[in-house]
């Protein structure tokens, strides 16, 4: 008889971390690397919800828009609900996959929203000049340097990429809005500046739908006897790592200048993400 009692099975997809970005032993969320696993969270059970928890504080924009449109592609061609349940922060482009969820719920300490655009560099003209130091760039294309972090700034490459992010920003707005229609409450001066919220402030902006955990929620919905299940999400990057190693036969090793490129490529991404999370208090 037990049998016949168990409950639904419900797929618990997990996106954690920074949205196309890589680091040292942690990969970036991008639609290469989760096409599989978002393919199998749609088909594992005749369920018609499907639960995922959102823990990222952003990153590239098309791959937020990538998975999100897969999400919504699949969510529609099989007839699910999505419910989206936003962990540690939901920010940026971990908003932008929260939208694509027809619920979103959050802990009372998440922190959610980010709608904005944003890009980071270093001006180290002037250091390099103090140390005696000339940068020498030939370039074909008369804006091919543009931004060069060795070089001063110039007006005309500012307004530029400000006039890149603009676009993008409105691509990002548009997909909110048409998400949240009828749920969003407060001025788009606000809502879409770029600031980020608590759980409680972003209900009351009508950023989410609720404060709840997956559990909870799903047993809501599905009765007591519900059953999550995590889809698995392969991790082969690590893999990767280790084959950079020097093997018996020799090869491009930590020892090597490849090697070495690899690392400092592998550091300058991790302090980047680490800023990322750090800019909500993580």
């Amino acid at each position: 008889m037990g049998w016949f009692n168990r409950g639904a099975v419900v797929p618990v997809l997990k996106l954690s971390g920074a949205i196309g970005m890589a680091a040292p032993l942690r990969p970036g969320l991008s639609l290469a690397a989760l096409a599989g696993p978002i393919e199998r969270a749609f088909s594992m059970s005749r369920a018609k919800s499907v639960a995922v928890v959102i823990n990222s504080p952003g990153g590239s924009p098309v791959q937020s828009s990538l998975l999100f449109k897969r999400m919504r592609q699949l969510a529609d061609e099989k007839g699910k609900k999505i419910y989206v349940f936003c962990e540690d922060v939901a920010a940026s482009g971990g908003y932008y996959l929260a939208v694509a969820g027809d619920e979103i719920y959050a802990d009372p300490s998440s922190i959610v929203g980010s709608i904005g655009v944003i890009s980071a560099s270093f001006g180290l003209d002037r250091a390099i000049e103090k140390l005696g130091i000339s940068r020498r760039v030939y370039t074909a294309g008369t804006h091919k340097g543009s931004l060069d972090p060795f070089q001063p700034e110039k007006p005309d490459d500012i307004e530029r990429l400000k006039s890149i992010q603009r676009n993008v920003h409105d691509v990002f707005i548009g997909v909110v809005k048409d998400r949240r229609l009828g749920r969003l409450r407060g001025p788009d001066a606000e809502l879409f500046s770029g600031a980020f919220w608590s759980a409680s402030d972003a209900l009351e902006l009508g950023l989410i739908d609720g404060i709840s955990d997956v559990r909870t929620k799903m047993r809501e919905l599905h009765g007591d006897n519900v059953r999550l299940r995590v889809v698995p999400v392969e991790r082969g990057w690590l893999a990767s790592r280790f084959r950079k190693l020097p093997s018996v036969l020799g090869g491009p090793g930590p020892g090597s200048v490849s090697g070495s490129l690899a690392f400092a490529d592998d550091l300058v991404s991790a302090i980047e993400i680490r800023a990322m999370w750090s800019r909500f208090g993580l």
